[in-house]
């Protein structure tokens, strides 16, 4: 059965090995890590307090919220029939979330309220120089990180998988992740590649009753799980590619999370090379496909000297180190070869 996450107190931000964790793939709990931000602080107060803290640095643009009713138990997703999602969505200013919040508070029949992977720079201005996790070390002096805020009552976020690595600061209220290692997702049954609730493939498993005559390998699956229970104060890490559910557990809960990849920019997101994947291999017979999976294995997969260490610089081509130059170039052929 699955078991806890591994858990530290660390004295300094700049103590966490990322590089070990990530090479390791190591999901980590560093307990109390952003306890002192005024945020926590607010929120060990009550909703209202954390409510005040954040309203002076809104400006007034809509916040893209998600709202479901009492019947889907905070679950986003699908319809019974995978015709559609269970839940609306609407624009509305933080102001009115919050009226909603309070109005319902904890009553069993309290609809679903989601606001998720909101850029802070761009609807909370200034947020970042008060509550935010110092982002020092190596691992970060190059590295893009997107910031977002997650404001809602009790809610699930679908098991689902992020290119990016990812720091999850619990700001108010609880949190349980319940993490799989990426090669489990066959056994999470994921669900349509489009539409997706929130831009990612989700797990069909309803984790609170699953089905095992529907979903057999999920017992797979939770044998490999560990389980984050975050308290206001507490930060997980996990991995790129890393599975997670996440349920907020409380009337009212905020997570501010960090995304960074361990890649430039101009390297493309692998999705795109799936898409075209189920383009023009899924339909092949087993033998050719048998046969693309040692040519991908020697080019992609394997080691990258071993494509090239026999070609001297000159003749390499695109086999060569990525560079944004190189990046343009692959772009460009491709491109022509999509519009033969």
């Amino acid at each position: 059965m699955s078991r806890q996450v591994a858990t530290t107190r660390i004295d300094a931000f700049a103590d966490i090995d990322f590089a070990r964790l990530i090479a390791d793939q190591t999901p980590m709990v560093f307990k109390g890590l952003a306890a002192d931000l005024p945020l926590v602080k607010a929120g060990l107060q009550c909703a209202e307090a954390a409510m005040d803290h954040l309203r002076p640095f809104y400006q007034g643009k809509p916040l893209l919220v998600f709202t479901g009713d009492a019947s889907i138990g905070g679950r986003f997703g699908y319809t019974p029939q995978v015709d559609g999602f269970n839940f609306t969505s609407g624009r509305m200013s933080l102001d009115h979330l919050f009226d909603l919040l309070l109005a319902h508070g904890n009553a069993p029949d309290a609809p679903s309220f989601y606001c998720g992977s909101t850029d802070i720079d761009a609807f909370l201005p200034g947020l970042l120089a008060t509550d935010s996790l110092p982002l020092t070390g190596e691992t970060f002096a190059n590295a893009s990180v997107l910031k977002s805020i997650w404001i809602g009552n009790r809610t699930t976020a679908c098991a689902h998988f992020d290119i990016s690595h990812n720091l999850a600061a619990c700001m108010v209220g609880h949190r349980r992740f319940t993490l799989f290692p990426p090669d489990q997702i066959g056994n999470l049954y994921p669900g349509p590649l489009e539409p997706t609730p929130g831009g990612q493939v989700i797990s069909m498993v309803d984790f609170t009753k699953p089905d095992f005559d529907a979903h057999p390998r999920f017992r797979q699956a939770l044998d490999a799980a560990q389980i984050a229970e975050l308290e206001p104060g507490d930060v997980l890490f996990y991995p790129s590619m890393w599975q997670h559910q996440v349920e907020a557990l409380d009337a009212f809960n905020i997570l501010i999370n960090y995304w960074w990849d361990s890649v430039p920019a101009f390297i493309d997101t692998p999705m795109t090379t799936l898409l075209h994947g189920l383009l023009s291999l899924r339909g092949r017979p087993d033998t050719e496909k048998a046969a693309w999976r040692a040519v991908f294995e020697h080019y992609l997969f394997g080691p990258s000297e071993a494509a090239v260490s026999h070609l001297p610089p000159a003749a390499q081509g695109p086999l060569a180190p990525l560079d944004m130059l190189q990046a343009r170039r692959l772009r460009a052929l491709i491109l022509n070869r999509f519009n033969r």
